[in-house]
C-alpha cells in the first residue's frame, strides 16, 4: 500500500495554497488562491511551471519558507494513525509516497504517529507527481508488484500519476477535490476520508485485494498491497 500524505493522511492542503499564494506574491505575480488549489499535489516546480508557464526557483524555495511554520499547527485527520496500524496488523506493507520535502518528513510521521514500513518523498525522484516517479521508487525500493499493490491518495494527480504504473487508487475528499473529478480522473472508490475507508475496509478494494492474495497476511517483505 502506498499512501499519500497531504491531504490524505494529515490536513494541509490548505496550508500549502496560502504558502503557494504567498510565495508568488512575494515574486511580484498576483495569483488567485482558486488558481493554486486544484494544483496542490503535484511536484512544487510542476505547480509553478503550471501557473507561471516557465521555471522560477524563487518562487519554489519560497514556498517552502512559507509553510515552513504552519508545521507547528498541522493536525492529522481523524484515525490516520488507526488506520495505519490496522493495515500492518494484516500484514500490509506501507509506504508514504509523498512530494513533501524531506526535511519536512520527520514532523508529519510525527504528527500522524504510528508507524509504516518506510518513505519515499521528494528528494528520492526527479519528477514529482503527476509523473509517476515517486511510486516508482516505492516499488521499485521495496519490490512491490504493481498489480497487489493500491494507493491512497486526494488528488486527480496522485491518480494521474498511479496510472502510468498500473496502480489503483482508492481516494478520499480532504484535499477538497471532488468526487466526480476523482471518479472521472481513475480513481477505482472514493471514501469521505481515512476514517470513512478504515471502517469499511472489508468492502473496500484493499480488502479484496487481500482476500484475493492467499499469502498478502503472511509477510511484509517481498510483496504487493
Amino acid at each position: 500500500m502506498l499512501m499519500d500524505v497531504d491531504g490524505t493522511l494529515v490536513d494541509t492542503n490548505w496550508f500549502h495554497t496560502v504558502s503557494w499564494w504567498r510565495a508568488f506574491r512575494d515574486a511580484g505575480e498576483d495569483v488567485s488562491m482558486s488558481k493554486i488549489h486544484p494544483l496542490i499535489g503535484m511536484g512544487a516546480p510542476g505547480l509553478v511551471e503550471r501557473v507561471l508557464g516557465r521555471p522560477d526557483e524563487k518562487v519554489v524555495d519560497g514556498h517552502a519558507d512559507q509553510y515552513k511554520p504552519f508545521l507547528d499547527e498541522v493536525r492529522p485527520f481523524p484515525r490516520a494513525r488507526d488506520l495505519l496500524e490496522e493495515l500492518r496488523r494484516r500484514g500490509v506493507l506501507v509506504v508514504l509516497a509523498t512530494s513533501s520535502d524531506e526535511r519536512d518528513v520527520p514532523r508529519l510521521q510525527e504528527i500522524i504517529g504510528g508507524s509504516v514500513d518506510g518513505v519515499v518523498c521528494k528528494s528520492d525522484v526527479e519528477r514529482g507527481k503527476p509523473a509517476p516517479d515517486i511510486f516508482g521508487a516505492a516499488l521499485d525500493r521495496f519490490d512491490l508488484e504493481p498489480g497487489r499493490t493500491l494507493v491512497v491518495g486526494d488528488t486527480v494527480w496522485d491518480v494521474e500519476a498511479a496510472a502510468e504504473l498500473g496502480l489503483g487508487v482508492v481516494a478520499v475528499l480532504t484535499g477538497g477535490v471532488t468526487r466526480d473529478q476523482l471518479t472521472d480522473a481513475g480513481a477505482v472508490a472514493v471514501y469521505e476520508d481515512v476514517a470513512d475507508l478504515l471502517d469499511n475496509l472489508d468492502e473496500s478494494p484493499l480488502g479484496e485485494l487481500l482476500r484475493s492474495s492467499p499469502s498478502a497476511g503472511s509477510t511484509r517483505a517481498g510483496r504487493g498491497s
